[in-house]
């Protein structure tokens, strides 16, 4: 028996609800201020994600879906959305134009990694981008939006937060990392890698040794410039004056290379050890980096898999209409019926004929509003019987009252 690879699973109900819930309402809290929505190619030139998410992340270093295909272009499913999104920016030019843009996006990101819960090799992802908003009030107003949505939801959370600096004092600290990162060859391989190639990323090991030793390494914090320093000042009082709780963690980097300035992760202990569910953060350099005119840009990206388990979704009332056959004779008047109606309403239609019972407990289960059912006796009057599955009230009416 063929069986979905391991790490990709079928979307299937209650899931796919929650899936089409949670997506539509952070599409609606997105339009509210201010995005509109695009879609991007799944498949993208490897190069894209090389030069953007970085050649030292994890990312691009093992996780990548890449191959060759039959044109020999070295392709990738894209492992993330970001670089897309910068990339249909840059080649619609707007970038040359200077036009302020705020685009979101939902759909299925791939990378090949250990499946567990939470954590798939095609997951989807919900983001948000905007581009040529400079200002610290787009860094508060990105993670307002981000809050109001896992508030929508009922989805418990903490607010981290730290500031990456920019190109004037990140290379003064990175000397200073590197240089405490020196001697130490206790650390794991994949942070003596990433000495050498970016040596912030080694505050985002996992391992508890590495940790440990981190503990007294120099901290972005102490060594910003002014100018990250009084934005980060400006940040934090935003969000003090709309009662946003948050903790400082100054070992704060995120996963990928192109991030500077405000960084932030949502976490939450309730998809069992503590552990991100949305982050995001400022990447002023993307833009030029893949060949774009310099241009600012901030956006956040939640997993989908990770939040769908604790999604409370509202009471959805009862709609639309079930319709039933009680004999065979009825079984064609049944179907004009619901093919007419299909046209201003929705309805569900039971091909075979069955019991008035079981097709009562058939709407039910679809959560119809409207139970329709025809028989002998209906038949031979020219009605159709139904019955108000929320008022328990019923009645037999024309067909044509039905279809009015």
């Amino acid at each position: 028996m063929i069986q979905a690879l391991r790490g990709m699973k079928d979307l299937l109900s209650p899931n796919s609800q929650r899936y089409i819930y949670f997506v539509e309402n952070c599409s609606r809290i997105a339009k509210n201020y201010g995005y509109e929505y695009i879609e991007t190619p799944i498949l993208e030139e490897t190069a894209l994600f090389k030069r953007s998410v970085g050649e030292s992340s994890d990312i691009v270093g093992k996780e990548m879906y890449q191959f060759i295909d039959k044109g020999n272009n070295d392709v990738c499913m894209r492992p993330e959305g970001t670089a897309g999104v910068v990339r249909a920016f840059i080649q619609q030019k707007f970038d040359r134009a200077g036009v302020k843009k705020k685009f979101f996006y939902h759909g299925p990101m791939f990378r090949y990694e250990r499946p567990q819960k939470g954590r798939l090799r095609e997951f989807h992802q919900f983001g948000v981008e905007s581009f040529n908003q400079a200002n610290i009030k787009e860094d508060a107003t990105i993670i307002l939006m981000l809050k109001e949505m896992l508030d929508f939801f009922g989805i418990g959370y903490k607010l981290e937060l730290n500031s990456l600096g920019c190109s004037e004092c990140m290379p003064k600290y990175k000397e200073k990392l590197v240089n405490f990162l020196q001697d130490e060859d206790d650390i794991c391989d994949d942070c003596k890698r990433r000495r050498d190639t970016n040596p912030i990323r080694v505050l985002d090991c996992k391992v508890k040794s590495c940790q440990e030793i981190y503990q007294d390494a120099p901290l972005l914090l102490d060594n910003l410039c002014s100018t990250c320093r009084d934005d980060f000042t400006q940040l934090k009082s935003i969000l003090d004056k709309f009662d946003v709780k948050y903790t400082i963690n100054p070992k704060l980097v995120r996963g990928l290379d192109y991030y500077n300035k405000t960084a932030f992760e949502f976490v939450s202990d309730e998809i069992g050890a503590q552990s991100a569910i949305a982050g995001g953060g400022r990447y002023d350099k993307l833009v030029e980096y893949l060949d774009g005119k310099p241009t600012s840009g901030i956006g956040f990206a939640m997993g989908i898999e990770r939040l769908i388990d604790l999604i409370v979704m509202s009471e959805t009332a009862r709609e639309g209409y079930y319709i039933g056959a009680l004999c065979d004779e009825a079984s064609d008047l049944c179907f004009e019926l619901a093919i007419n109606m299909r046209k201003t309403k929705k309805v569900n239609l039971e091909y075979n004929k069955k019991s008035l019972k079981a097709h009562l407990k058939n709407a039910d289960k679809q959560n119809a509003r409207y139970c329709v059912c025809v028989g002998e006796d209906e038949l031979a009057k020219d009605l159709v019987w139904v019955k108000d599955l929320q008022n328990k009230e019923e009645k037999s009416i024309t067909a044509n009252e039905l279809l009015g």
